[in-house]
């Protein structure tokens, strides 16, 4: 059984590991991602697990695309691996045609297929007559299958070495088990397989992963939260934010402790709940520290009151929602973007909150340091909305820079300042952005104390039920949101003088930018605004009213940002605003923006 070998097509492919949660298959398909990426060639790993521990489906996509993408392409991979007997026929019928499978032998294959290529391997007979360690077995078997992949696609020698010792550097002792284990299956290729070919191969290149890194995004925010000058952080873990503070941890123990002493510079509390984590967090931003939590959708819904009385009462916090697919449990390790309008107003009563958009892992970074400076600028919670498949897949990103602008504490009153002012109140707007000054506990000056209450309250912190006194001081707190709205991270606009335009936000993104280039081969054309915060920067308006129709494109069911973009421009725009979803669990491929593009715009093909 073969396929017939056309011209191959050269670092352009999909690999896809279909294996069982828990057999340490992902430290396997990192050294092939990361071995693929030293030769130059740009990978888009994408891994699909189950919620459960150990012994579901679990799926490894990756990508390889001489242009760079970085979306999902689907999961018809032209080159398999299918070590799940529960999977084994579903995923062969999911072989691109012209395809290579390598399977456990005993597999059946009643329902072969002729237009694919077939790589029988005896992995357990394999791993038992090899690996001589009982205790290693399991994980060095799925070894097996980087060595056999590496064969087919004649991926070097070295590049593997550097992926084994990249994925464990801090176990330099197992490099050797690990090399030999990947030996086993080239040898096994070369023994059995060699000369055999399909219609893809993988070529060094050059250009394209200069000054790249591959990071995901829970690692670049948290460490932008080291260098946004975080000092408490409370959690509580939930899928898929947990890493994001073990990573915080992690550096903290490297880059935050005193080099004289020892002590570190910063305290990170797991929680018994998340309404507890951010308790914790409101109450160290009260204090005067830059403090933050990280959760996803079901830990937001437990924080609602805590947000709502960190905007009433104006206290900086940072909270990190790393979305999942919901509502209830829903798909714990699915990729969404449905808490944006859940965030946006979080709470009971009136209240509106500052949403960070980032896009990608260096956004990560950067805005997890901007996200301080505006709580402690406006005194209020700043949420910086990732997802799953940007917060814990790997993703090609320059090399992340250190910060050179100082930290923006906003208007906090000193010792020194009150001496020079004798009429102070905490929550009077003097200077009409609606932000007032605020002191820190500790401040030594009779003037500096007042009462924080989450009750009514007038501008010298006072106990109020007075109307006029309580619709002023919501008046002050929309004076504060406006002001926000011209310093929050501006969008990102690309014209190219089309009638039809696109706006994206988060990891929409990347599918957004190659819908653009496969659109533009149908000779397509369309501009594209990508937001980077909520609430929108006054562009929003320009950039509908210049366009015929504006396609909003997003990862949840009830089109979220759709709607708030609907009440943000001029009523006699709204109705130019269309929405294109997306929202099954999976990230978003191009191919979710280009076929609904394509139909609604009735663009022959």
């Amino acid at each position: 059984m073969g396929a017939g070998i056309v011209e191959a097509k050269v670092n352009d492919l999909t690999f896809t590991a279909a294996t069982v949660n828990g057999s340490g298959s992902q430290s396997a398909n990192l050294v092939l991602t990361r071995a693929v990426f030293s030769m130059g060639i740009p990978v888009a790993p994408k891994n699909v697990f189950p919620s459960n521990i150990e012994g579901l489906p679990t799926w490894y996509h990756l990508r390889v695309s001489p242009e760079g993408y970085q979306c999902r392409q689907g999961e018809n991979p032209d080159v398999l691996v299918a070590l799940n007997p529960s999977t084994w026929a579903a995923d062969l019928r999911s072989l691109q045609p012209g395809g290579a499978v390598f399977y456990e032998e005993a597999y059946s294959t009643l329902d072969a297929r002729s237009d694919v290529e077939y790589f029988p391997v005896p992995f357990s007979k394999l791993a038992k007559s090899r690996i001589q360690s009982d205790a290693l077995r399991k994980q060095l078997t799925n070894l097996i299958y980087v060595g056999l992949v590496a064969g087919l696609l004649e991926i070097p020698y070295a590049a593997l070495e550097q992926g084994i010792q990249h994925q464990f550097q801090t176990k330099p002792k197992a490099w050797q088990a690990n090399l030999d284990a990947v030996q086993v299956g080239i040898d096994y290729w070369n023994e059995h397989f060699a000369g055999r070919q399909i219609a893809h191969k993988l070529e060094a290149m050059s250009g394209k992963t200069d000054g790249l890194v591959l990071l995901d995004g829970n690692q670049a925010a948290a460490l932008g939260c080291v260098m946004g000058g975080c000092t408490v952080a409370a959690w509580y873990p939930i899928t898929p934010s947990s890493s994001l503070c073990e990573n915080l941890i992690t550096y903290s123990d490297r880059f935050r402790v005193d080099p004289e002493t020892g002590e570190k510079r910063i305290a990170v509390v797991q929680a018994e709940d998340e309404l507890a984590a951010l308790g914790m967090a409101i109450g160290a931003g009260w204090a005067g520290a830059r403090a933050m939590t990280s959760t996803s959708g079901p830990g937001i819904s437990l924080m609602a009151e805590f947000t709502g009385l960190a905007y009433y009462v104006e206290i900086p916090v940072v909270i990190f929602d790393i979305q999942r697919a919901g509502p209830s449990t829903g798909l714990p390790t699915r990729t969404a973007q449905g808490d944006v309008a859940f965030a946006y107003s979080l709470s009971h009563g009136d209240t509106r909150h500052l949403l960070l958009l980032p896009a990608n892992v260096e956004e990560c970074y950067e805005m997890a340091q901007t996200a301080f400076d505006l709580a402690d600028r406006f005194q209020t919670p700043v949420f910086v909305l990732s997802d799953l498949d940007l917060g814990m897949n790997l993703w090609m990103t320059p090399k992340l820079q250190y910060p050179q602008r100082p930290f923006d504490r906003g208007k906090v009153l000193s010792k020194e300042d009150l001496e020079r002012s004798a009429d102070w109140g905490r929550y009077r707007d003097v200077d009409g952005d609606g932000i007032a000054y605020r002191t820190l506990p500790g401040t030594d000056h009779p003037l500096a104390g007042y009462f924080t209450r989450g009750s009514g309250h007038d501008g010298n912190a006072r106990y109020s039920e007075n109307p006029e006194v309580y619709a002023g001081n919501l008046d002050r707190l929309v004076r504060k949101f406006e002001s926000a709205r011209k310093v929050l991270p501006a969008p990102e606009i690309d014209l190219v003088g089309s009638k039809i335009g696109v706006i994206a936000y988060g990891s929409t993104d990347h599918a957004v930018v190659e819908a653009r280039h496969l659109l533009r081969a149908r000779g397509m054309e369309v501009d594209y605004m990508r937001l980077r915060a909520l609430p929108a920067s006054p562009e929003l308006s320009g950039f509908v009213e210049a366009h015929d129709r504006v396609y909003v494109v997003e990862q949840n069911r009830d089109g979220q940002v759709y709607d708030i973009l609907r009440l943000e421009v001029p009523t006699d725009l709204a109705g130019r605003l269309r929405s294109i979803r997306h929202y099954d669990g999976q990230p978003i491929p191009a191919e979710a923006v280009t076929r609904p593009l394509l139909e609604l715009e009735a663009v022959p093909v």
